[in-house]
């Protein structure tokens, strides 16, 4: 990690660069430009409580902020993999003339996605808010899990890129994942009444897990045990040390195929 640190300072320009183009190619040619980070996440959760909230809101206190937690959370693992994943093969003319360090094309789609999401969560304290949720000083650990999140998902982006320099498919198969992923995460529904089996296959899901660490500090005010807070280090590290290897490992395969 100390390398990486002077690296990115090394390189600090070229990544600001980096992160402002991402930004202008991102809203290139739209009207409402940024304001298309806060639109977007609304329009969905407004689209999903209209349909569900007939069918699971009577037992889930504080539905809309439920289905926002898990709907934010989502959008931004989504977005930041997604880009992700084409990291590499967006920026080949550069690295393969230039030698740089290929991780900082990875860390700037992940900073770029990070800004959009902490765009999305000023919006989600408001309807917070209107939906009277007392705010307590434990909301302020609502930092862990983002800070876990941006962790895993650079460590899955990374292993997205290299498998998209290598299976230009791997894209169709990942949509597929996360179509899976929107569905076990809980997001609209809650596993209460499910037999406590299937509640702990649900842990297996990192996504949910940092959804409903989200909901238990906002809506329940409750702080997760010591053993939730390893688990969800624990993905975050297992995620990032494979992105790592597999960079590590591939690094100069990655010029013969681009």
């Amino acid at each position: 990690m100390e390398k990486i640190s002077k690296t990115i300072q090394q390189y600090w320009f070229m990544f600001e660069e980096l992160v402002n183009r991402d930004f202008k190619q991102r809203y290139k040619r739209s009207v409402l430009g940024m304001a298309w980070s806060i639109l977007s996440p609304l329009m969905t959760l407004l689209v999903m409580r209209v349909i569900f909230t007939q069918f699971f809101s009577k037992d889930i206190p504080h539905y809309t902020i439920y289905l926002f937690s898990g709907n934010i959370v989502m959008s931004y693992f989504r977005e930041s993999t997604r880009q992700g994943m084409r990291s590499l093969v967006s920026n080949s003319k550069i690295f393969t003339k230039i030698n740089v360090p290929k991780y900082l094309f990875l860390l700037s789609k992940n900073v770029s996605a990070l800004v959009n999401f902490g765009l999305t969560l000023v919006v989600y304290f408001a309807f917070c808010v209107m939906d009277h949720i007392t705010f307590t000083p434990k909301m302020i650990l609502l930092v862990f899990p983002v800070l876990c999140l941006l962790v895993m998902n650079i460590g899955i982006g990374g292993i997205l890129s290299a498998m998209y320099v290598f299976f230009e498919d791997t894209s169709y198969l990942y949509d597929v994942l996360l179509t899976l992923l929107n569905y076990m995460s809980a997001i609209f529904y809650s596993i209460d009444k499910f037999p406590q089996s299937m509640q702990m296959m649900y842990m297996l899901n990192p996504v949910y897990v940092y959804i409903k660490y989200f909901r238990l500090i906002v809506i329940d005010g409750i702080i997760p045990s010591l053993g939730y807070h390893v688990l969800c280090v624990f993905y975050a590290v297992f995620y990032l040390a494979l992105g790592m290897y597999i960079y590590k490992k591939f690094n100069h395969d990655f010029l013969y195929y681009l």
